[in-house]
C-alpha cells in the first residue's frame, strides 16, 4: 500500500514562531495557525511533531492550530517516543496516552521510534518498543510504524534487516552533510532504498545553516536563478531523491511557509548539474563554518546550568565568517551578552557533565566547542 502524501514538503513543528524568544514553549499560536491554513490550502498535509519540542509544547500546538481547526481527514500527525523519557514498559503507554491528549488527534498517521542512535538501540529493544508500537498499529491508534535515526549505515542496515516491520525511516540528509563522515547522509539513504524503505527527511536546511550562506556561495545559486531562494536549494536538493517520500521543514515564519510551499506546490526535481551546484556550494561552507551544529536544542533540555548551547554555536560561526582581525568586534558579542542577562549560563559555565554529549545527534564535541565559545566572547 502506498502511504505517501500527495506532496513532498512536511511542516516540522520544532521551530515555530515564538513570542518570548528565550523560551521555545511559547509559541505564538495565532501565527501558527496563518501557516497550517496556508499550508493545507495549497495541498500540503503532512505534519511533524514530538513530545519535546518546543519544550514539550509542540503537541499542544498541534492541537490548538491543527487539530481543534480542520478536518482529520484532512491532514496527516506524525510524533514520535524518545527513549530519553522512558524507563519502563509502563512509560511507553504513559507517554503514548498524554501525547493522544495533547493532540487530541485520535491516532496518529505516522509514529517513530525517535532518534535511535547505537547507545539508545538496547533500551528500545529491551523495553520492546518495536513490537510495542505494532501493538499500537493494530489497535488503530497508529496507522504507520517507523523510525528517526541518528547513526552509522551498519547500524541503519542491521536495524532494517533485524525489523523488516518497520515502513520507513526519517533520516538527516542534506547537501552539506552528503559525504559527512558523521551523519552519513548518503550512505543511510542507500541503505534505507536498498531495504524499500521510503525516507522522511529531517534537517534538510541544517537547522538554517543551508539559508545564510557564505557570499561566494549564493552567489552561485542568485546566478543560476535570481528567482529561487537560497533555502530552496537545500529543500529541492533532498526532494529530488527517489526514495524521499517527505522533506521536513521547520518553519518559523508566515513568510518561510510561503516560500516553501510556493516552489514545492508544483514540485520540479533538480537536474544533476544543479545537484552538481549545491555540492560546490557545501565545499565552499565546509570550508568556513566552525561548528556544525543543526540548533535541535536537544543539548539544552537537560543542561544543568542552562547554557544556551545552540544560540551561543550559532553566534561564535557567524563571527568565524568574518574577517574577525579587521572588525575586531561584532553586534554578537552584544547578542551573547544579552542572552546571558536573559537568564542564560555562560559558556564558561559549562561543568563537563556531559549529558549534551550524550544526546545531540551529530555527535560534536560540545564542551570543547563552549570552551572555544567561551575564550571567544568572554575575554
Amino acid at each position: 500500500m502506498d502511504f505517501k502524501p500527495a506532496k513532498k514538503l512536511g511542516f516540522g513543528m520544532m521551530r515555530m514562531p515564538l513570542i518570548d524568544k528565550t523560551n521555545d514553549a511559547d509559541v505564538d499560536i495565532e501565527a501558527v495557525s496563518k501557516m497550517v491554513d496556508m499550508f493545507l490550502e495549497r495541498g500540503f498535509t503532512y505534519f511533524d511533531t514530538a513530545w519535546m519540542y518546543n519544550g514539550f509544547n509542540s503537541e499542544n500546538v498541534a492541537r490548538k492550530a491543527l487539530v481543534e481547526r480542520h478536518p482529520r481527514d484532512s491532514f496527516t500527525l506524525a510524533t514520535k517516543l524518545h527513549a530519553g523519557f522512558i524507563n519502563s514498559k509502563e512509560d511507553r503507554d504513559k507517554i503514548f496516552n498524554e501525547q493522544l491528549k495533547k493532540t487530541g488527534a485520535g491516532y496518529f498517521d505516522y509514529y517513530l521510534i525517535h532518534g535511535i542512535e547505537e547507545g539508545l538501540l538496547q533500551k528500545y529493544e529491551d523495553l520492546d518498543c518495536f513490537n510495542w508500537l505494532l501493538d499500537k498499529k493494530k489497535e488503530g491508534l497508529v496507522r504507520h510504524a517507523g523510525f528517526s535515526f541518528h547513526d552509522s549505515p551498519k547500524l541503519l542496515d542491521d536495524i532494517l534487516t533485524r525489523h523488516p516491520e518497520m515502513e520507513f525511516v526519517q533520516l538527516q540528509i542534506n547537501y552539506l552533510d552528503w559525504e559527512s563522515e558523521w551523519v552519513h547522509s548518503r550512505e543511510c539513504y542507500e541503505v534505507a532504498a536498498k531495504h524499500s524503505k521510503p525516507v522522511i527527511v529531517m534537517e534538510p536546511v541544517k537547522g538554517g545553516t543551508l539559508s545564510k550562506l557564505p557570499l561566494e556561495a549564493t552567489q552561485l545559486f542568485k546566478e543560476k536563478d535570481e528567482n529561487m531562494s537560497i533555502p530552496s536549494w537545500a529543500i529541492r536538493f533532498v526532494a529530488s531523491l527517489d526514495n524521499v517520500m517527505v522533506v521536513l521543514s521547520g518553519m518559523s515564519s508566515l513568510e518561510q511557509m510561503d516560500d516553501n510551499t510556493s516552489y514545492m506546490e508544483d514540485f520540479k526535481p533538480l537536474s544533476e548539474d544543479e545537484k552538481k551546484l549545491c555540492f560546490k556550494a557545501a565545499d565552499i561552507i565546509n570550508n568556513q563554518i566552525a561548528i556544525p551544529c543543526t540548533g535541535c536544542s536537544y543539548c539544552t533540555e537537560g543542561c544543568p546550568m542552562k547554557i544556551a548551547i545552540p544560540k551561543y554555536f550559532s553566534l561564535y560561526n557567524e563571527n568565524m565568517r568574518e574577517d574577525m582581525e579587521e572588525k575586531g568586534w561584532t553586534i554578537n558579542f552584544t547578542n551573547y551578552e544579552n542572552l546571558v542577562k536573559s537568564g542564560f549560563g555562560r559558556a564558561s559555565d559549562c561543568i563537563a557533565c556531559g549529558q549534551c554529549e550524550g544526546v545531540c545527534p551529530q555527535h560534536l564535541p560540545i564542551i570543547d566547542n563552549l570552551k572555544k565559545v567561551a575564550a571567544h566572547f568572554e575575554h
